[in-house]
């Protein structure tokens, strides 16, 4: 089967090609500045035209490639006994979070993404003074949500910020994280691979064809954290991403 003849299978016209390619490349703007994020944006738009067992798994193949192009420029600083000791519960909230995933009921998933992505924006928008210091022993719990809400969301980027953000200078910190995003993805890829999901080539090829929209949107995001407070233009993004969570949380309410 040709490609187009692939693509089809998506029941999409022009314009709805054109929101899920901005979509795509707002995510990544985002990861590009936050270094995660990438569900929590591109999610509530495309949960518009494909189920979330589907949006996952797309945007674990896209951020795979994106998190490695973060890594290598910064792997000198990563901190490896914080990514032993986060790894181990990361892998374990990865295998819940695939099998609740894919054995869900769509709409109680949707419910579930619009209380996630709420629930992480009033946090982030309330909370003004983050933890100074953090126990070594809050690796398990943060890793361990972490990776279930990455499995089953696509983003438990942030919770592992949290926590290394008050482990870590802020070089190690982001460099340790672009590592445990690196990880993440590699093993949520594996997941899904051994559970079939990439067995339909037109995920495979859906994610090729939004590869450029993903370099645009890292190119762009790369560039403006040069020149733009990054904690701004993050704060500016969560009351999108609360806009979004409350949307998904109406649309389940009123189905």
């Amino acid at each position: 089967m040709s490609v187009m003849g692939l693509l089809e299978s998506w029941p999409w016209g022009g314009v709805d090609w054109l929101v899920i390619g901005l979509g795509i490349a707002l995510a990544y703007i985002v990861f590009g500045i936050a270094g995660f994020g990438t569900a929590l944006v591109a999610g509530p738009i495309l949960i518009l035209f494909m189920p979330l067992s589907k949006i996952v798994p797309l945007l674990v193949l896209l951020d795979f490639v994106a998190a490695f192009g973060n890594l290598l420029p910064s792997r000198k600083d990563v901190a490896r006994a914080e990514l032993l000791r986060l790894l181990p519960c990361m892998v374990v909230g990865c295998a819940l979070g695939v099998t609740f995933l894919l054995n869900l009921k769509s709409d109680i998933l949707l419910l579930l993404m619009g209380l996630f992505i709420s629930a992480y924006a009033i946090y982030s928008l309330a909370v003004k003074v983050r933890a100074s210091q953090l126990a070594a022993g809050w690796a398990v719990p943060m890793g361990t949500v972490g990776g279930l809400f990455g499995a089953l969301f696509g983003s438990g980027g942030f919770l592992y910020a949290i926590y290394l953000n008050a482990r870590l200078p802020k070089d190690a910190a982001r460099a340790t994280q672009s590592a445990l995003i690196s990880c993440s993805t590699l093993v949520r890829l594996s997941l899904f691979l051994l559970a079939g999901v990439y067995a339909e080539l037109p995920l495979l090829v859906l994610a090729a064809c939004l590869l450029p929209a993903m370099a645009l949107g890292l190119w762009i995001g790369r560039r403006l954290s040069m020149k733009l407070s990054r904690e701004a233009f993050v704060r500016l993004v969560t009351w999108l991403v609360l806009a979004s969570g409350i949307a998904l949380i109406g649309r389940y309410l009123s189905a």
